[in-house]
C-alpha cells in the first residue's frame, strides 16, 4: 500500500484544500499509522494570554506551505512513513481535570497501534497527560526530554494549583514519568519569582542551558552533547514556541525576550537526528496575538523537523 502524501500545491492551491496538517488525509484512529499528528485545542492551563486552543487550526492553516522533501537533510518522510492528521483530543472546555483524563486516555488509545505522535497545542499543561501515556507505553521513568522553553515549566502550583502549564514537568518528574538525568532544558531566562527558580531543575539532575549561554552562537555542537547524555533510551521532543525570541513568535501567551532565533530552533530539532524520537508536541502557539500567521507558520515548520529526525525516515543519497 503506497504511504500517504501530503496534497501538493500543484494539484490543490495552497488557500484551499482540506484543513488537516500539510493537507494530509486524516482517519479516526491511529489504526495502520507510523504517525499521527493531533491537536489539543486547550488553553485552559495557561496563566497569562490565551488564544492556545486556537492553536491546533492555526497550525493546520499555516502548514500549506511545507513541502515533503526536506532540502538540507535529504529527509524524505512521506516515502518512509505511514502517516494522517487524526483530528482533535475533544476535550471539557469547562474542567481542566477531566480534560488531562481525556487527553490520558486519547493517547494511551493511539500509542496501542505502535504509532508515534506528533501533537499540536494548546498550552504547555498538555506534555502532562501525553507523558502519563508515553510513559506508560514507554516504561516508567525510562523517558528523557529535549525541552525547549522560556520558562522551567518546574512551579510547585500557580494559583494553588498543581496542574498548569507551569507546573507540568515538576509533576512529571515527581511522577516518575521521565529520567530526570536524561533530560535537557534550553532556552530559560528572564525574570523569576524566586532567586532559585531554576535550581530544582538543576537538583533533580536535569540540564539546564539558559538562553544567555547560546547567544550568538551555533547550538550545533550543544545538541551533540545533549545526544551523548540521552544515550539509547526513548527521548520525548517538548517544544514552547516562546522559547524562540518574540521578535521571531509574538504568537504566545507569555512571551520572554532575548530568546532563541529560529536557526537556533531548527538546530536543537536537527540535533534530535539520532535518538529514539518516541514523540513530540509543539504548544503554546496564540494565534490571536499572531496577526501575520508567522508564529503558526514556525510552529509547522518545527513539527515537519521532528517528522524528519523519527527513527524509520530515510535519507536520500
Amino acid at each position: 500500500m503506497p504511504f500517504n502524501q501530503p496534497l501538493g500545491g500543484n494539484e490543490m492551491p495552497r488557500f484551499a484544500g482540506p484543513a488537516t496538517f500539510m493537507r494530509l488525509p486524516t482517519q479516526e484512529t491511529a489504526a495502520g499509522l507510523d504517525v499521527a499528528f493531533v491537536g489539543i485545542p486547550l488553553d485552559a492551563g495557561t496563566s497569562n494570554r490565551p488564544g492556545a486552543r486556537y492553536g491546533p487550526r492555526g497550525i493546520r492553516a499555516e502548514s500549506v506551505m511545507i513541502r515533503p522533501y526536506h532540502m538540507a537533510s535529504r529527509a524524505a518522510p512521506f516515502d518512509s512513513l505511514q502517516m494522517a492528521d487524526i483530528g482533535d483530543v475533544p476535550i471539557n472546555t469547562y474542567h481542566l481535570p477531566k480534560t488531562i483524563d481525556i487527553i490520558e486516555r486519547f493517547y494511551d488509545d493511539v500509542l496501542r497501534h505502535s504509532c508515534r505522535v506528533l501533537s499540536m497545542g494548546g498550552d504547555h499543561v498538555v506534555t502532562l497527560p501525553v507523558l502519563r501515556a508515553h510513559a506508560r507505553c514507554y516504561g516508567n521513568g525510562r523517558i528523557g526530554i529535549v525541552h525547549v522553553d522560556a520558562h522551567a515549566d518546574v512551579n510547585d502550583d500557580m494559583f494553588g494549583e498543581k496542574i498548569t502549564h507551569g507546573t507540568w514537568l515538576r509533576r512529571a518528574v515527581e511522577e516518575g514519568l521521565v529520567d530526570p538525568t536524561r533530560c535537557v532544558q534550553i532556552g530559560l531566562r528572564a525574570t523569576g519569582y524566586a532567586a532559585d527558580d531554576f535550581d530544582w531543575s538543576r537538583r533533580q539532575g536535569i540540564r539546564v542551558v539558559p538562553a544567555e549561554d547560546c547567544w550568538h552562537r551555533s547550538l550545533a555542537p550543544l545538541m551533540d552533547e545533549v545526544r551523548a547524555q540521552l544515550g539509547a533510551g526513548p527521548v520525548y521532543i517538548s517544544f514552547d514556541i516562546d522559547g524562540l525570541d518574540p521578535a521571531y513568535a509574538p504568537g504566545t501567551g507569555t512571551p520572554e525576550f532575548a530568546g532563541l532565533t529560529t536557526i537556533q530552533g531548527y538546530e536543537v530539532v536537527r540535533g534530535c537526528w539520532g535518538l529514539d524520537v518516541i514523540g513530540g508536541d509543539l504548544v503554546e502557539v496564540s494565534p490571536p496575538y499572531d496577526p501575520s500567521g508567522n508564529t503558526a507558520m514556525l510552529g509547522a515548520n518545527l513539527l515537519y523537523e521532528m517528522l524528519c529526525v523519527l527513527p524509520g525516515v530515510q535519507r536520500r543519497a
